[in-house]
């Protein structure tokens, strides 16, 4: 069966919900955003057709691409951790959980868009 046939919108949201609460525990994280490229604009604009509210959009974006998903996040990082090794642990982690849903990533886009120190929570 074709896995994209299966990633119908609220599948899609529910593995952006799991994704985000995956990339919330991996270290070095301190907060998760929502994006704001021209994906995540689009997916808004979709969830906005189908009736989606804002309370109910996913901040991870998460899309039918290719032969899987395409995912796209954006993170603060906490200033004690460096970012290159937190992306590096954090597409890891987004990798594994697809992995073991049997769900194939075309791509993982993340972007650092705040170091936060522990002062500003």
């Amino acid at each position: 069966m074709d896995r994209r046939a299966m990633m119908t919108p609220e599948a899609c949201a529910e593995l952006a919900a799991s994704i985000e609460e995956t990339i919330r525990t991996t270290p070095g994280v301190r907060n998760v955003y929502r994006s704001g490229s021209l994906i995540s604009n689009l997916l808004r604009v979709g969830a906005a057709a189908l009736g989606v509210r804002k309370d109910d959009e996913p901040i991870v974006a998460v899309a039918p691409a290719g032969e899987g998903v395409a995912v796209e996040a954006s993170i603060g990082v906490d200033e004690d951790a460096p970012s290159g090794e937190t992306l590096r642990a954090v597409h890891a982690a987004v990798a594994a959980l697809l992995a073991t849903r049997g769900v194939v990533h075309d791509s993982i886009t993340l972007t650092v868009v705040h170091v936060q120190s522990r002062a500003t929570t």
